[in-house]
């Protein structure tokens, strides 16, 4: 009786590490696919250069774990370069319900709905509604992130939306410990698209990497427009777990 008990206690501390540690990994472009605890908070920063515009943005996210399954997400751009008028971008407030989730001891599947606003920060501008969807796929070593974001523009706001298709594979260490969670270095590689009323779809590449800790993230990475412009765009973020 003692020798299961002992069993099944260590297959609940797994089955716990596994829900833990890979909540630390996501895609580069998109914010939405990480999973929060309730009262869990995360901060992220991200700066962006576009080389081809000599323009250079630092966005600021948060998320806040509400329940298991629902959680607040809160984004904000500013331009930082070059300078003038309307310098602050929108408020971006969604709101995530995982609807569905199925945990092995190996890794997690689970898809989540999105719904929200654009809240503008300049009086000249409109607001928009947003709805999506997110899925997650992890297994082992591998996590394939897929979210679609619409955002129905109100008054004179252009319709836009995005799509984010993230691979993210772990290169070391090749085997987790029994126990503990070590750092982890991540590739990561995604397919992007960004369009907005008026203009055609932008499909874009991106490639970075991921050094996750246990509590912060340090991730970057190149972006490479496919079918426009064809600028470089080149990402910097941090991101702190509490």
């Amino acid at each position: 009786m003692k020798t299961i008990h002992n069993n099944r206690f260590t297959i609940a501390c797994l089955i716990c590490l596994v829900a833990v540690s890979p909540a630390y990994g996501m895609g580069l472009r998109s914010f939405v696919a990480l999973p929060v605890d309730k009262g869990g908070t995360v901060l992220r920063t991200t700066f962006e250069h576009i080389s081809g515009l000599d323009t250079d943005v630092l966005s600021l996210s948060a998320a806040y774990g509400l329940t298991a399954e629902q959680t607040l997400l809160l984004g904000i751009p500013y331009r930082l370069s070059p300078g003038g008028a309307d310098q602050h971008g929108d408020l971006s407030v969604l709101y995530r319900y995982m609807a569905w989730q199925q945990d092995s001891l190996t890794g997690t599947r689970r898809i989540g709905v999105l719904g929200g606003a654009i809240v503008p920060t300049e009086a000249s501008r409109d607001a928009a509604i947003q709805s999506g969807f997110v899925f997650t796929h992890f297994q082992d070593r591998h996590e394939i992130d897929i979210d679609v974001l619409y955002q129905a523009g109100v008054e004179h706001r252009p319709n836009s939306g995005r799509y984010d298709i993230s691979w993210q594979y772990r290169l070391l260490p090749e085997e987790r410990p029994d126990w503990g969670i070590p750092p982890e270095l991540n590739s990561v590689m995604e397919f992007n698209g960004r369009w907005r009323e008026g203009g055609s779809l932008v499909h874009q590449l991106t490639a970075g990497v991921q050094w996750i800790h246990p509590t912060w993230v340090l991730e970057g990475g190149v972006i490479r427009d496919l079918n426009a412009a064809q600028n470089w765009h080149y990402l910097l973020s941090t991101r702190f777990h509490f």
